[in-house]
Formats: structure tokens, C-alpha cells, sequence
């Protein structure tokens, strides 16, 4: 199936520290689903190629395997140094330094949002070298589309059965295929809707099918890219010189004119996938972090409107400031229940007590119009000292909330 194997390359290094950069971290916090680990190697297609990361304290080691025939691009991102014909050169280096933001020092940020906020000073030192990846806006699109009353598990599933049905494909790792993320033509065909269906889409099948054609046939070409952040390079070479400059207002305006793609999801691609790293996604998730840790709100309201998901961004804009969505994302990563014993071991070692994990339900605001508000699982975690310095089990649901006895993983 597909072409054989041209070339694959040895190992190869880049200089970074794990505070600087965590791939266990970075690559399963519910930005990108499509990085698997395999034999303690971090295995993604990307822009044509399979890379292999591995890291060391030091170091950020990589691999990379290269079709005998190339692939279609992304719409808007130029072609790989293999499609434009060349032998010789590879920018699989230059590649990773964008997508991973190699140029911003994160121990730079981190100090400046600890200096300015005592949570995230407490909450940091935990999960250090959490980067925000600089995806394809195209994938980034997709994905949290299907992000939309899902969890990083079944989004991850999703995304894997899109890319082997419809993405090129680049090549075997341990005979399994590997395929790259399918451009938006792909997606256009009479029967994807359907064929989505029946891959288990639901209702997003609809909006995946609509959003491509819009963005295939109506758009037009480098349409996504031109709302980039001009500041902020992404992982193609297109930097649409000559074209107008977008705000962060206004690529999140742009992008609601999409079906399927309300405040949150906006958010997602303009952080993850434009750049814009004063993007603030909030969902259920992150307005439960605001009203538990800042006290945001006078009262705990279970429901929120576009005034109070703008509300939450600014306050947390006003305090972290120009890359807010990268702070956002480290204690959205600390609350993840994938690294729960991370934060559970600190909180025992510092007093003694043991939290206790309940979930609660609560009305997200994030589904697009027209859609019926569903209800969303989030994590509310309790410690309790009971007589005798022990601790209370059971389940402590919030106030006013209905306690679910299902327990899903949060994304966002």
C-alpha cells in the first residue's frame, strides 16, 4: 500500500533542556492527537515525513523517514523540500524549531507569570517545558471541531480513522501505516459526511464536511495562514508578505463564520494554530479553574454567555499578558486527570492530605448555534481532614450540581 520507503535518516539532536521542552508532557495535553508513543518513541507524520522524537535531559533527539513519493500538501502550506524536488536539502530541523516555538524562552515565561500569579507559582514547578505547539491551522481546524463534547482519548481515535481514510499515505513504523493529515479537498466529496457518520463523527461529521468545502471551494487559497499572527512564524514557509495583517479579534471573528466553530473551539486554533498566543480557550473546564482558584464571579453559576467566556479571557489575559494561552495551558495541563499523580504527590507531601476526585456536571456554552446544549463532565477535586487526621471518603459533589458516577478524561 502507498510508496516505499526513500530515506531515513540517522538520529539527529537538538540542543534544549526538559524545563525548556517536555514531549511526555507537551504531546498528550489535548493540543495535538495525533503523536503516539511507540517503543518509548514519540511517532507523528508531519508536512510529508514520519519523525521519531526522543529526549534526554539535554537534548531533543530525531528521526526522520521520507516517502519515495510525495504527498499532497495542506492547502495554503508550501511543499516539502522532497515535493519542490530537492535530494539534498531537509528542513525537518527548522521544522521542529517552529513547530515546538524553540525561539520563545519558556523559562523566561515562567518566571514572569510566577512573579505575577501565586497559583501558577504553585502549580509549575510540576509540569515545567509545557510549549504550545505551532500547528498546521488546517489541522488544528479539524481537530477541535471534533473536540467539541469529547475527551483527548476518543478525539485522538477520531482524528486516526480521518487521517487513514482520507490522509496520503507516508509509510509503515512496526507494519503499521502511517498517514498524513488529509487537505481539505480531500474532505469535499459527496459521501464524507455519511463516511464520517459511520466512522462514529456524529454530528460533527457535518461540520467537518461543510467547513472543508467552505474553506476548499470558497475561500480563497492561504485563507487560514492570512490570519497567522504576523509575529509568530508557523511551520511553513508562507508568511503572507504583500497581504493584510489580522488582529487576534479579528482571526477569532473569521474563524466563527465557520460551521461548527464556536468561541472555544476559535480559541483553540488561533493559540494552537495561528499563533496567537493571548488566545485563551475557555471551556467548562478553565471556568471551573477561574471560579476555584481566582475566585472569578460573584457567584457559581453553572452557566456562562459570550460576556462571561470573554470575561474569563481577559482576566487571565490581565494577568499572565501577552502569551496568556501558553500559562493557560500549563494549569490546564496540572488539572488534566492523565497527570493527576503528579499534583496528588505534591499536595500529600506538603500536608498530608489526600484529594479526592469527583465530577460534577455543568452546561457548556460552546456548542454553535442551532446545536442542543449538551452536557459536559468536569472534575472537581476535594480534601477533606476528618476527626482523628484522617481523610473522609466519598464523593463531594459542587453545590447545586448533579454528581455523575461516569468519569471521562477532560479536554479542552
Amino acid at each position: 500500500m502507498g510508496a516505499p520507503i526513500k530515506r531515513v535518516s540517522e538520529w539527529r539532536k537538538l540542543p534544549v533542556s526538559l524545563t525548556e521542552l517536555s514531549i511526555d508532557t507537551t504531546l498528550r495535553c489535548g493540543q495535538s492527537f495525533r503523536w503516539r508513543k511507540i517503543n518509548d518513541e514519540w511517532i507523528c507524520t508531519l508536512h510529508g515525513r514520519i519523525l521519531a522524537l526522543k529526549q534526554d535531559p539535554l537534548h531533543l533527539h530525531y528521526k526522520v523517514t521520507w516517502p519515495e513519493t510525495s504527498p499532497p500538501s495542506p492547502r495554503g502550506i508550501p511543499a516539502s523540500p522532497l515535493q519542490r524536488g530537492s535530494q539534498i536539502h531537509d528542513d525537518t530541523e527548522e521544522l521542529l524549531r517552529r513547530y515546538f516555538s524553540l525561539d520563545l524562552d519558556l523559562g523566561a515565561l515562567y518566571k514572569q507569570w510566577s512573579d505575577a500569579d501565586p497559583n501558577f507559582r504553585k502549580k509549575a514547578p510540576e509540569f515545567t517545558g509545557v510549549r504550545i505547539l505551532s500547528q498546521d491551522a488546517w489541522e488544528a481546524l479539524v481537530c477541535f471541531i471534533c473536540s467539541s463534547n469529547n475527551n483527548i482519548s476518543r478525539i485522538s481515535q477520531m482524528v486516526y480513522k480521518l487521517c487513514n481514510k482520507y490522509g496520503p499515505f507516508i509509510g509503515k513504523v512496526d507494519n503499521e501505516a502511517l498517514h498524513d493529515f488529509p487537505t481539505p479537498d480531500a474532505l469535499t466529496g459527496k459521501q464524507v459526511e455519511s463516511q464520517l457518520r459511520e466512522l462514529g463523527f456524529g454530528y460533527r461529521a457535518k461540520y467537518i464536511a461543510e467547513t472543508a468545502r467552505v474553506v476548499a471551494q470558497e475561500k480563497p487559497q492561504h485563507w487560514l495562514e492570512s490570519l497567522r499572527n504576523p509575529e509568530h512564524q508557523g511551520p511553513g514557509d508562507w508568511m503572507g508578505s504583500g497581504t493584510r495583517k489580522a488582529t487576534y479579534k479579528e482571526a477569532h471573528e473569521e474563524l466563527l463564520s465557520l460551521t461548527g466553530v464556536g468561541p472555544k473551539v476559535a480559541d483553540c486554533v488561533c493559540l494552537m494554530g495561528l499563533g496567537w498566543g493571548e488566545s485563551v480557550p475557555v471551556d467548562t473546564h478553565v471556568w471551573q479553574i477561574a471560579q476555584r482558584d481566582y475566585k472569578f464571579g460573584k457567584t457559581k453559576t453553572k452557566t456562562f454567555n459570550k460576556v462571561m467566556y470573554d470575561a474569563v479571557g481577559d482576566h487571565f489575559r490581565d494577568i499572565w499578558g501577552k502569551y496568556a494561552g501558553w500559562a493557560h495551558s500549563v494549569l490546564f495541563t496540572a488539572d488534566l486527570r492523565e497527570f493527576s499523580k503528579q499534583t496528588v504527590k505534591k499536595e500529600e507531601e506538603e500536608d498530608g492530605l489526600k484529594l479526592m476526585t469527583t465530577e460534577t456536571t455543568i452546561i457548556s456554552p460552546e456548542e454553535p448555534s442551532g446545536t442542543r446544549k449538551r452536557r459536559a463532565t468536569i472534575k472537581v477535586e476535594v480534601k477533606r481532614e476528618i476527626q482523628g487526621g484522617g481523610v473522609e471518603k466519598g464523593m463531594v459533589p459542587d453545590e447545586g450540581a448533579a454528581v455523575k458516577r461516569r468519569r471521562t478524561r477532560q479536554t479542552r
